[in-house]
């Protein structure tokens, strides 16, 4: 079974136990989070779901690992012909998760009435 899922911009092919790197997010190490925003899911058993944005009940939880900075970028600026120029560098900060489960979880009464 796998999923696709959207967060921090950018959208993600993800299985059970896959570790990904994403946007930092405002989460402790050893939290859980979950993805609600699937874009698409194939069930081992079943027909392949695609949303319309998002598949109505997929959630996606995972494990956070670590939260971190990437490698150093360096970004060179110049005017040329005048004299100036700046250098700069740049660490993207990241949110390492180990996904866990992928399922689609029974929808409420109450949430049903909204």
């Amino acid at each position: 079974m796998y999923a696709i899922i959207e967060t921090g911009g950018k959208q993600y092919r993800v299985q059970n136990g896959d570790v990904i790197f994403v946007e930092k997010l405002c989460a402790a190490e050893e939290e859980t989070v979950t993805f609600d925003k699937v874009i698409a899911m194939a069930p081992d058993k079943g027909a392949f779901k695609i949303g319309k944005p998002y598949v109505k009940n997929a959630v996606v939880t995972g494990k956070v690992l670590k939260n971190g900075k990437g490698k150093k970028i360096t970004v060179f600026t110049y005017k040329p012909k005048k004299g100036s120029a700046r250098k700069m560098g740049h660490r993207q900060p990241y949110t390492k998760v180990q996904i866990e489960n992928i399922e689609v979880v029974k929808a409420t009464a109450a949430a049903e009435a909204k």
